[in-house]
């Protein structure tokens, strides 16, 4: 692939390339850059984003699935070349890069894969004190909204158990090649100092994930499958419905549910 040779967005990959500069180095000024050494560019593309990353003093890596991406990459960015991971994000080990270092993620998501990328950040949160990304807009505001609002959820709690989350700015669709059918958003998650959480983190997913799987019912009928105690039923917050139930609410759900003997 010769230097200034375009490379086309494939639909199967959810592709839209941003073409805007100042977005791209918006983007990359989000990060803080401090309490790690690298950073993990999802899905590069043509490197928009990339080369703002590499004016920084950090150490860059990009993980790219598509072929005529990571040629375009490794023409144009030599200095990137061995640091070009051409695997799928979501199921490659990034413990055969990082090891046990801490690493920022950040990147201009693929809509369809951005909530699994969210869910692996989360798995690994352990190692990445800071993430900053572009979703679809309405997905980037669920993530950052607070209890009581109709678009909190499973996304929401999880996120901020852990997380502090932001929403920074909406990028529109005219920004892209191709352009797609929606708004896009870009929110910065910064680790908490305490994310260990004060209950049995398993439990905690569960207890989420099923509570917003019947979000319009209150939490004594949605969450049935735990076969609790009449006592522990009697208790004010089943009276609730999930989306009411703050992220610290939720821990204590989760504790009462722990010790119901």
């Amino acid at each position: 692939m010769s230097k200034d040779h375009q490379v086309r967005a494939k639909k199967h990959l959810g592709q839209h390339f941003l073409t805007d500069e100042s977005i791209a180095e918006k983007i990359a000024d989000s990060l803080s850059y401090k309490g790690y050494d690298h950073v993990l560019e999802i899905g590069p593309g043509m490197g928009v984003l990339t080369k703002y990353l590499l004016k920084r003093d950090i150490t860059t890596h990009v993980i790219e699935i598509d072929r005529d991406s990571v040629a375009y990459l490794k023409n144009n960015y030599l200095n990137l070349a061995d640091r070009i991971i051409e695997k799928d994000f979501l199921k490659y080990n990034l413990k055969d890069v990082f090891k046990e270092q801490p690493f920022a993620i950040i990147g201009n998501f693929p809509y369809n894969i951005s909530s699994q990328i969210l869910f692996k950040t989360l798995e690994m949160r352990d190692q990445i004190p800071e993430f900053s990304g572009m979703f679809q807009k309405e997905v980037a505001l669920r993530i950052c909204s607070k209890e009581g609002s109709k678009v909190y959820g499973i996304l929401s709690v999880l996120t901020q158990a852990f997380y502090d989350a932001t929403y920074l700015f909406t990028v529109p669709p005219t920004v892209f090649n191709p352009p797609p059918k929606v708004d896009s958003g870009v929110l910065l998650l910064i680790r908490k100092e305490n994310y260990t959480l004060p209950c049995d983190e398993k439990l905690f997913f569960r207890v989420v994930k099923t509570g917003f799987q019947q979000r319009r019912k209150t939490l004594r009928n949605s969450l049935k499958s735990f076969d609790l105690s009449d006592n522990l039923k009697s208790n004010p917050i089943f009276d609730q419905r999930p989306e009411q139930l703050s992220v610290a609410k939720f821990i204590t759900l989760t504790q009462l549910i722990e010790n119901d003997n």
